[in-house]
Parts: C-alpha cells; structure tokens; sequence
C-alpha cells in the first residue's frame, strides 16, 4: 500500500468505503462506449473487427458478472478472446498470468513490467491505458456528473462516519470529478488503481482501527461485492440502471441499519440476492 494510508487517521467508529464510477459517478457507460473500447482498435490492429470487438469490450465491463473489473484485468480478457477468435496476440498468456498475480495493476505497475520483461504487450497495454486516461480527460464535464442523491448520501454518511473511496479508476480522474461535483468536501481519503486492489485497500483501512461490523463498501459491481466479503464488512450495492433509487434510500435504510448494528444477517443477504439478481 503506498504513502496515501500513512497520514490517514481514523476519526470516527463507522467507515463508509464508496467506488467512484458507476457508483457515485455516472461515468462508466460512457467512458467504456468511448474511450476505453475504442481505443483497443487502433493499439492491436483491430479495424476489420472494431464493432463486434467494442460490443465484447462493453459486455465484460458494463453488463455482466465482470462488469467494473479493473481495466488491465478486461484487457487481459478480450486479448484472450481476440488472440483466440481474430488475430493472433503475441504473449497474451503472458499478460493474463501477470494481470492475475501482479500485486498491483496501473499505469506504473505495466510499464515496470515493460521494462522488466521487454515484452511488446505491455508496451502495448501502457500505450492503450495511457491513450484512455487521455480521451477520459477531454471528456466533456457534462459528462461526468454524479448520479442524483450522491451528494445527500455522502454527507449524511459524513456526519456519523469516515468516508473512503475506493476505486479501480485512475486517481487523477477520481479527484477531479469528485472535486468538480462537489463531493470531496465529503471524502476522507482517496484509494484508486496506484494503491492496489479494491481487497487490499479495505484491507488496510481496516488496520486502522476500525470493526469490520462497523464497515460498508458502497459499490455497483461483483468486484466490490468480493471486496467486501473478503475483509468480512458488509456491502451495499448500487443496482445498476436504478442508480438515484439505490442511493436515495441509503441514508434512511443501509446507513441507519449499520449505525444501529442491525445491517447484517438477513438484511444484508437480501441485498447481495437483489445485486446479483439485478446483473443477472
């Protein structure tokens, strides 16, 4: 974990712990459909399957059981599937096995591992993931607004707990959409790609002193879901295409059920059913 968790401090007894696109952030459908699938085509030489390519690219990372994986992760899955249906890509399975064990997976993380190895794909993936973080940036701000009942969630969440987020997006990005929407006033601390998986930073912020019990991971995808339930906190999710209704019901219902130790159990088993079911 880098220096990010080194200043942090716990404040209160409860942590709120909050992905940011698809979740907070209406940005996830778009920055897949224009930015992230699209730049995959000019990369990989991949003009003669572009559409079938870019609608595979949303399926893995929007509509399905994978959707919010973290972006080298997606890559590795549609590399595979190109090396296997298209064209051939030349050390794909080297760049599956490291996206499957690398303690890290960002911008840093796949350059080192460029230069480490020599490897043509992970000059290639850096080249990709850079091109995204570009287009991301020129995205216009209207775009990247969050979802309705975002900012009344967080701030009721502030009065009574710390708040995270936790995110497999890029860190500058984070910050300046959350900074432009008003929400950092909010946010306690920010953990993106550069601090490792979603896992590892609910893991780490636990070490800070807070009860498992005491923690909710707020999230829209199964990658967040696991998160949770690999640190034993509990998860509340975002469902998706009913966004403003999830997060306008989470002060009365999920923040006061934490606050009141009464979140786990059947509450909370009825709301992994309802997540699951919803991506089903």
């Amino acid at each position: 974990m880098p220096d990010i968790l080194e200043g942090y401090r716990k404040q209160k007894e409860y942590l709120i712990c909050v992905d940011s696109d698809g979740c907070a952030m209406d940005t996830m459908d778009s920055k897949h459909i224009t930015c992230f699938g699209p730049c995959l085509i000019p990369v990989w030489g991949l003009s003669q399957w572009e559409q079938k390519i870019r609608r595979r690219w949303d399926e893995i990372n929007l509509y399905t059981m994978t959707r919010g994986i973290n972006r080298f992760k997606g890559l590795a899955m549609i590399l595979a599937e190109i090396d296997r249906t298209y064209k051939a890509v030349p050390d794909v399975d080297a760049f599956v096995r490291w996206t499957g064990e690398a303690p890290e997976l960002s911008n840093q993380a796949v350059k080192a591992q460029w230069e480490r190895t020599g490897k043509e794909i992970f000059r290639q993936a850096l080249e990709w993931s850079e091109e995204v973080n570009r287009k991301i940036g020129a995205m216009p701000e209207e775009a990247k607004c969050a979802f309705d009942g975002v900012r009344e969630a967080l701030k009721a969440a502030h009065e009574t707990a710390d708040v995270a987020v936790v995110s497999s997006a890029n860190k500058k990005a984070v910050e300046e959409e959350w900074q432009r929407q008003g929400l950092m006033e909010y946010v306690d601390v920010v953990l993106s790609q550069d601090s490792g998986s979603k896992s590892a930073c609910i893991n780490a912020l636990l070490k800070k002193g807070y009860c498992p019990d005491h923690v909710l991971m707020v999230g829209d995808a199964p990658g967040d879901c696991e998160a949770a339930a690999d640190n034993g906190v509990y998860y509340y999710p975002i469902l998706v295409k009913h966004e403003e209704m999830s997060w306008r019901r989470f002060p009365a219902e999920a923040l006061k059920r934490l606050v009141m130790g009464e979140y786990g159990g059947a509450w909370q088993e009825q709301m992994v059913r309802t997540f699951r079911d919803n991506l089903s």
